[in-house]
């Protein structure tokens, strides 16, 4: 290369590093600038160190490795070497190399110690575990070696053992080369094709190779307790695995041990060939098939396989206690609840425990009517989704629908969309909008008690705020993404410059931000680097940009939390509550591990996934995990954003591992929770979730009816769409379950048996004086209560109730919407209560509650559509009491009798004749069909019977209106207008 040509490259080498140290540089100054705002810098230091110091040690030493085995290789080149064509054709190389070997030597273990470096520091937080890790004070049920060593300790050995094979499998194809091309190793002319210098560096690193593998053979042993079991359809080893290919592991350890001293033995010191090393190898290779792979198969195939239940149930218990104990299912709670009342009670009218604290509001319907109602402006957003939350005003305590009102630079005007508007005057959002969640106003909208701007409906609102928040300003929120920094603290001639809020009219109100919250950029420095950071000349040059200036950035809560504790698996869900009278953000925290012998190992991305998942909520990673704790409550303070860590789980030997990693006093210890924080804890979504859906298998305990699957649960999909594929999300309430001593704020979700859609059980997750309890109410295999799926479809194929809810819709100009249906347990039996929306078509129309839709028992039977809750239970307890005056249920042909007619001169009705007896006996048969579709769980089935009952029905009121005596009914079938009396027609629940 010519000199010119030299030059530039080198000076388009130094442009492209010094444009790539800059940007590092400048990200690594506004991190640190940032992580001393929030008051986290040990956290910055110590990954950026830890990073540093394995990209260091890791690239050295495989550089150093490499480089020696390449040295050695030169140092041990012959001095003569024959006379060959294929010597002749290497000479070219050998002039090119050898004069600068050294430099070649050097560049290629550099450039393989930088891509091990940068390999090796992204394995930080193992490194991090494995140097503070403790015990778990829990055992492995096979070696008796604590749990600890799996999730602290191996990940990183088993690294470790990979950057090993690594660094020896690249020096010995170095090695090789570098023999190759200096005459070492020939493949050509007469005498030894190998020196022994080449010969005796080769095989030593063959044999080293043989060592990590005996090495290996011996991690194997602990690692098979996390592989997957074919045989049982569960984690962790089994029959075979620890009969069969534990022993296996053991001896081809020795095997390759035994082969490693032969290779150095048999290749240096004895014969001085490779042909009894060759032999070695094989024959570790052939005893690696037989012993490792022929004999396991063997003893799974005609040992295991024809008495897999019996053989594999010690292993299958192994599984189902590690994954209770891994994903804290342990303490679950089961009371058996038998569900046998059918027949709404009385006191359902006078209940004060359940009925009264019943939610209406659908947080995700609701939105839309806080948007149009509270917006005020058009830039104000509350999200796709609110959040539940309880609060005590005027000594009672009830969920409130809550939302904050954020500024959504989305919905900024073109005009308004410039650098000045969009980074200096629109900053912040105002206020904690909250309605209870079992009130409405206004024809179907919320009853709102706080977050007031301007004037407001007094019929549709509170007369003051109930819910106060001393500094409501939203500066820190969900709708903020990354690049929507806010440039704050700027007075223009005493004038504030940020847009506040509206305060009537078209009158406004700025404010300038004096929160501790944001970095410094007064000074030019600051500037000139945040101009970079943002590729941004405005922090030069505009006069919004002042020596009192701070910039706020990473302003979304979820991010915040993140950036201070990536060591976290952070819940999709983030809520605020008003805490000391500020608006303060609540992240729920996982410490995860996917090392735990035995358990099952689940995908969080998968196991969370539902009909919210992006909907206001935040979908997790595709992370594959066998342990998970709620470990941290973490806040966010909506105006400054302080970022605080809780501690939640005292228990967990992961978060105190982390917190040891970084200085010992990262997290806030539980105890010092305040109690205003405390009343607003909540048990968080997605960790239920995961709980859950385990639980559909994991509730089973016995290893042989677990073998047989017969008995397993699964999560129901959204009831008024099941088609749809969406999982149904959970819901929180606050009410009082069975053996419950008071109403609690629980989320709350119903389950199904496998492959059926009657109920099987109600799983709920709350805190008891501080504590997690997960609790199950598990009802009878034989029961009559339908699932969520099955008790929507049957309340809305009733005859009068359908048609009903055709009026809503009549002019068609709106649709019907449905809220959460929640399934509440009440005096021994099942109250459903489904809200009803119905949305015009006209543009940005929100939804409005209209109806409520209440059930009891077994869903079908005993029903009502009301314009309240109130009315609702009232036309179900008269249904009951009806019911009860009668001899037989009403879902039940009465028998026939020979008594007289009562007195009053009443006789029976005529018997049926001619078409309008066909016409219901055709009713009676559809009635029997849905009777047998319903049990048998067919849902297609079920929907063409019902199909079919509708038509005969029809059929029946019509030949009914036009026969000469109208009045009469066939004994035991549905009325003309298709119900008896406001209820549902007369079908079981399977």
């Amino acid at each position: 290369m010519s000199r010119r040509g030299r030059v530039t490259v080198g000076v388009l080498l130094g442009v492209f590093l010094l444009f790539t140290l800059l940007g590092w540089g400048v990200n690594a100054w506004t991190d640190w600038l940032w992580f001393d705002e929030v008051d986290f810098t040990q956290v910055f230091t110590g990954v950026l160190v830890t990073r540093l110091v394995l990209f260091a040690v890791v690239g050295v030493g495989m550089a150093l490795i490499l480089g020696g085995n390449l040295w050695l290789a030169y140092r041990l080149r012959p001095a003569l070497r024959p006379h060959s064509p294929e010597q002749a054709a290497l000479e070219r190389y050998r002039m090119l190399l050898g004069p600068r070997i050294l430099r070649w030597i050097a560049a290629v273990a550099v450039l393989v110690g930088i891509f091990a470096g940068l390999s090796a520091q992204n394995r930080w937080g193992q490194w991090m575990l494995f140097r503070n890790g403790g015990n778990f004070g829990v055992t492995d049920p096979e070696f008796g070696i604590d749990i600890g060593f799996y999730v602290f300790q191996l990940p990183f050995w088993r690294y470790l053992l990979g950057v090993g094979f690594t660094v020896v499998v690249l020096s010995v194809l170095g090695s090789l080369a570098m023999h190759y091309i200096f005459g070492g190793v020939r493949l050509q002319g007469v005498g030894d094709r190998m020196t022994n210098g080449a010969r005796a560096h080769l095989t030593s690193l063959v044999a080293a190779f043989v060592l990590l593998k005996a090495v290996a053979y011996v991690l194997d042993r602990r690692t098979m307790l996390l592989e997957y079991n074919e045989s049982a359809k569960l984690y962790g080893a089994g029959f075979a695995d620890i009969n069969a290919l534990l022993p296996a592991k053991e001896i081809l350890a020795y095997i390759s041990i035994v082969v490693a001293i032969a290779i150095i033995v048999f290749s240096n010191a004895m014969m001085r060939n490779l042909v009894w090393p060759g032999i070695s190898l094989a024959l570790l290779g052939l005893a690696a098939v037989a012993i490792g792979g022929i004999y396991p198969w063997s003893v799974q195939t005609f040992e295991v396989k024809p008495s897999a239940k019996v053989k594999e149930a010690p292993y299958i218990e192994r599984s189902i206690e590690a994954t209770r104990a891994a994903f804290g299912l342990t303490e679950t709670q089961v009371t058996p609840y038998g569900a046998g009342n059918l027949v709404p009670p009385a006191s359902l009218a006078t209940d004060t425990a359940v009925v009264p604290n019943i939610r209406l509001l659908d947080p995700q319907l609701v939105s839309e009517t806080y948007t149009q109602r509270q917006q005020v402006r058009r830039f104000y957003d509350f999200g796709p989704k609110l959040d539940v939350d309880r609060y005590s005003v005027q000594d009672k305590t009830q969920d409130y629908v809550v939302g904050v009102r954020e500024i959504s630079y989305r919905q900024l005007s073109d005009q308004q969309n410039n650098w000045i508007n969009r980074h200096t005057v629109f900053t912040h959002g105002y206020g904690l909008v909250a309605a209870p969640a079992n009130q409405v106003a206004c024809g179907g909208q919320p009853y709102f008690v706080s977050g007031f701007l301007g004037e407001r409906e007094q019929l549709c609102s509170s007369a003051t705020e109930q819910i106060v928040a001393e500094q409501p300003r939203i500066y820190y929120g969900e709708r903020m993404g990354p690049d929507d920094y806010a440039v704050v603290g700027q007075a223009t001639a005493d004038r504030d410059v940020e847009f506040d809020r509206p305060i009537g009219g078209d009158s406004e109100q700025n404010y300038t931000y004096d929160g501790a919250g944001g970095v410094s950029i007064g000074s030019f420095g600051r500037q000139l680097l945040y101009a970079i950071k943002e590729q941004e000349a405005n922090f030069l040059l505009s006069e919004a940009v002042n020596d009192n200036s701070k910039l706020l950035y990473v302003r979304n809560p979820r991010d915040r939390v993140e950036k201070v504790a990536p060591f976290l698996t952070l819940d999709g869900d983030p809520y605020p509550a008003v805490i000391g009278g500020r608006i303060q953000w609540i992240i729920d925290g996982y410490t995860t591990a996917a090392t735990y012998p035995y358990a099952e190992r689940i995908n969080l991305q998968t196991e969370t996934t539902d009909e919210l998942t992006n909907q206001g909520t935040f979908q997790l990673a595709r992370e594959n995990v066998n342990y998970m704790r709620n470990s941290v409550k973490a806040t966010v303070d909506a105006y400054d954003g302080t970022v605080k860590l809780y501690e939640f789980d005292e228990q967990d030997p992961v978060l105190r591992a982390w917190n040891k990693a970084f200085g010992g006093d990262l997290v806030i210890p539980k105890a010092e929770i305040p109690d205003d924080l405390a009343a607003h804890l909540r048990y968080p979504a997605d960790l239920f979730k995961v709980q859950r859906n385990l639980l559909t298998r994991f509730h089973v305990t016995d290893p042989g009816e677990f073998y047989s699957e017969q008995d397993f649960w699964q999560v129901p999909n959204v009831p008024d769409n099941p088609d749809g594929g969406r999982k149904m999300p959970p819901y929180y309430l606050y009410t009082k379950l069975p053996e419950q001593d008071a109403p609690r704020f629980q989320l709350t979700s119903a389950v199904t048996p496998n492959g059926r859609q009657n109920l099987a059980a109600l799983i709920s997750g709350s805190y008891v004086d501080g504590q997690p309890r997960l609790e199950m109410l598990e009802l009878p295999d034989e029961t009559r209560i339908s699932g969520p799926v099955q008790v929507h479809q049957q309340m809305t194929s009733n005859g009068t109730i359908r048609q009903q809810l055709a009026t809503l819709t009549a002019d068609q100009k709106a649709e019907v919407q449905y809220g959460n249906l929640l399934s509440l347990p009440f005096g021994d039996g099942m109250l459903y209560v489904e809200p009803v929306y119905v949305k015009s078509n006209q543009q940005n129309a929100p939804p409005l509650l209209q109806k409520i839709l209440v059930s009891y028992g077994d869903g079908g039977t005993y029903v009502a559509l009301a314009n309240s809750l109130a009315e609702g239970i009232e036309q179900l307890v008269k249904q009951g009491s009806d019911a009860s005056g009668t001899a037989n249920p009403p879902s039940e042909d009465p028998p026939p009798s020979d008594d007289p007619p009562p007195a009053g001169g009443q006789s029976p009705p005529p018997a049926l004749t001619g078409e309008l007896a066909a016409a219901a006996q055709k009713v009676q048969d559809a009635i029997t069909e849905v009777k047998a579709a319903q049990t048998s769980g067919d849902f297609e089935r079920y929907g063409r019977a019902l199909k079919a009952l509708d038509q005969a029905m029809n059929e029946f009121a019509s030949l009914s209106r036009n026969a000469a005596t109208p009045g009469a009914a066939p004994s035991g079938s549905p009325s003309p207008g298709g119900t008896p009396s406001g209820s549902a027609p007369p079908t079981p629940s399977g």
